[in-house]
C-alpha cells in the first residue's frame, strides 16, 4: 500500500546531495528537485577535522534543501570492501550523526575515471581538471544513483512486498 497523494503511486522526489570523499578534498554534487539530473556543486578542502568537514556538508544540505546524502563507496574492483571502503563507511556513519538526514553509501567504482574522461572530452586541460574532478566524480556517483532508483525500488518491492491494508 502506498501512502501518497499522487494518483500514480509515485513518491515525490526531492534534492539529494552526493559526496566523493577523498583524503584532501570532498567532491559535492546535487540533484535537481525532480531527481533527474545531477550537477557538480563544489569541492571542499579537507580541514583535518571530520566534524568540521561534516558541519560544512550540513550547511550545504541546508542551502540546497537536500534531504538525503549519497556517499561514494570505493569498493575494490572485485566488489569487496577494502580499507578505503571501510573508511568511507565509517565516515558515512559519522556524517549521519551530524547532518540529521539519511546517509546512504553507493558503489563508486570507476567514477573518477569516468569523470576524467568527461572533462577530457570537453577539452579541459589537466591543471583545471584536477581542480574540479572531485565534484564531477560526485555528480557521476549521484547520476548513477538517480538512474538506478527505479531498479532498486523494484528489487525492494520484490524482496519485501508491502503489506496490504486489510481494514
Amino acid at each position: 500500500m502506498r501512502l501518497t497523494g499522487d494518483p500514480f503511486g509515485q513518491v515525490p522526489i526531492v534534492r539529494v546531495l552526493a559526496l566523493d570523499l577523498g583524503s584532501r578534498r570532498i567532491g559535492v554534487a546535487v540533484s535537481d528537485s525532480s531527481g533527474t539530473i545531477a550537477t557538480p556543486l563544489v569541492v571542499l578542502q579537507r580541514s583535518g577535522n571530520w566534524r568540521a568537514d561534516h558541519q560544512r556538508v550540513k550547511e550545504l544540505l541546508d542551502e540546497e534543501e537536500a534531504v538525503m546524502v549519497v556517499v561514494g563507496l570505493p569498493l575494490s574492483m572485485d566488489g569487496s570492501i577494502g580499507k578505503a571502503a571501510q573508511a568511507a563507511i565509517r565516515e558515512a556513519k559519522a556524517l549521519a550523526t551530524v547532518v540529521g538526514v539519511p546517509v546512504e553509501t553507493f558503489d563508486e567504482r570507476r567514477t573518477t575515471v569516468t569523470a576524467d574522461q568527461i572533462l577530457i572530452d570537453r577539452g579541459i586541460r589537466a591543471p583545471e581538471r584536477r581542480k574540479i574532478i572531485d565534484k564531477v566524480a560526485a555528480a557521476v556517483i549521484l547520476q548513477t544513483w538517480l538512474d538506478g532508483r527505479p531498479a532498486r525500488a523494484e528489487h525492494r518491492e520484490r524482496e519485501h512486498p508491502a503489506a496490504e491494508d486489510n481494514a
